[in-house]
């Protein structure tokens, strides 16, 4: 799956955190705002996720993983910030809190649909 699969994956992930989650919110229409934070999360994913994680390995390791979930949190509130930002669309997130279920969210509908889309 290329980078366009993998966006309009995360697109649908998106989705559907701002149906489930309360305290996230689409931003700039229905479709645009997922769609701009998906863009903006891939990016960030592509970027600077790998460096994250290294520096969080040690807490990763002493936490048994949870902490990877933290540092999804962090992306998907700078990819909101950056969305609004720069594209005038995009998600709201209220809290902290709401940006770490949805960050659970995501990842689980993006192993969902990523599975039945398929990897080429």
């Amino acid at each position: 799956m290329g980078f366009v699969g993998r966006w309009f994956v995360t697109a649908i992930a998106c989705a559907a955190a701002i149906w489930i989650v309360p305290g996230i919110e689409a931003v700039g229409g229905s479709w645009a705002g997922p769609i701009m934070c998906a863009l903006a999360l891939a990016l960030l994913n592509a970027t600077i996720k790998p460096v994250l994680q290294v520096l969080a390995l040690p807490f990763t390791v002493a936490t048994l993983g949870i902490f990877y979930v933290v540092v999804n949190a962090l992306l998907l509130e700078l990819a909101s910030s950056l969305s609004l930002g720069i594209f005038g669309a995009g998600v709201a997130i209220e809290s902290f809190g709401s940006a770490l279920l949805g960050a659970v969210i995501i990842s689980l509908v993006s192993m969902l649909v990523g599975g039945v889309v398929g990897d080429d």
